[in-house]
């Protein structure tokens, strides 16, 4: 299939998190246009003016900013606007407000851009990319959630770090819900393909149940102690979302845990969450299946349960998951 050739990104919010994921587009020059769209235009326009002055070191970009008007004929639309996550708050706490925002949002892209593939960034990210499918009436594989792409880098960087290694040569996931219930797959995660447990083994170093849960609780913790120190995190999701950004643009087909929906992963059905998927052109290609520990499987789906509750108390009930055991 060939690579898409308008290439033109736009994001809706032009805070901190949509600024960063435009610098960081720029640099890494996967978009032939980038534009920013604001509830107060001017911050876009002179966003976009000073992203403009640095286009003499960067691959050949139109940068721009304004209204919605920067939505026309997008290719991909990234939702970045909500209330910020403050001191203290967990990522749930923002549902309601940050539900009504993206409700108001979505007829407005798709008045100027009928069929793009939807990006959400805002948190709670997979509770508001339910939202975003359910509103917009896209399909389920051109509404993608930010997920747990940024968790899973944390945990990589983490285990690289830890064991010496390139954080590239660590393949490791976040699954579930990207905030307190998210879950690692230990019973998947290796480097180099060698499994972490033997890897310690092999190095001489503790792979223990203390290790797994100091390395656990340091991903999930990570953004309160960002947030704690600088009031918010923008950087590492805007690379992150260029990931993704770069997977569809490019059709890589590459392997992201980002959020979209659920159809019957281990009894978990109809909620938002992350799992291993296949990106490209078309959005969410394939989802990655994979036999998960006992233990694993019984946290996805607490996991599911925490999204599947916030959606309860904005009105989205959908369909109870199952909790019985499935196989597989």
């Amino acid at each position: 299939m060939p690579v898409r050739k308008q290439q033109k990104v736009a994001i809706v919010g032009a805070g901190r998190v949509g600024t960063a994921l435009a610098y960081a587009l720029l640099i890494k020059g996967p978009a032939r246009e980038i534009t920013l769209a604001n509830r107060t235009s001017e911050r876009a326009q002179a966003e976009a003016m000073d992203l403009s002055h640095g286009l003499s070191y960067v691959s050949p970009t139109r940068v721009a900013g304004g209204g919605y008007e920067m939505c026309d004929n997008a290719d991909v639309v990234v939702l970045t606007a909500g209330a910020a996550q403050k001191e203290g708050e967990t990522r749930l706490d923002l549902v309601r407000k940050n539900a009504e925002i993206t409700k108001k949002i979505i007829p407005e892209v798709l008045s100027r851009s009928p069929s793009p593939i939807l990006i959400v960034v805002t948190n709670p990210v997979d509770v508001l990319t339910y939202v975003a499918l359910k509103e917009s009436g896209l399909p389920a594989s051109r509404v993608i959630g930010s997920g747990t792409v940024l968790d899973t880098a944390r945990f990589s960087y983490s285990l690289g770090r830890h064991f010496e290694v390139d954080t590239r040569n660590v393949h490791a996931y976040i699954v579930g819900e990207h905030g307190d219930s998210e879950v690692p797959l230990w019973s998947r995660a290796n480097i180099a393909g060698v499994p972490v447990d033997e890897y310690g083994r092999l190095r001489g170093m503790d792979v223990g149940p203390e290790f797994r849960r100091k390395m656990a609780d340091e991903v999930r913790t990570a953004a309160y102690h960002i947030i704690e120190r600088k009031e918010a995190t923008y950087w590492g999701i805007g690379l992150a979302v260029t990931r993704i950004i770069e997977a569809i643009l490019k059709n890589q087909h590459s392997v992201l845990t980002v959020s979209a929906l659920v159809r019957d992963y281990y009894g978990i059905s109809d909620v938002c969450l992350s799992l291993p998927s296949v990106v490209g052109q078309n959005g969410i290609e394939a989802e990655v299946t994979a036999k998960l520990a006992d233990e694993e499987v019984e946290k996805l789906r607490d996991s599911a349960s925490v999204i599947q509750d916030s959606l309860r108390s904005i009105g989205y009930s959908g369909r109870e998951y199952h909790r019985a055991a499935a196989s597989g």
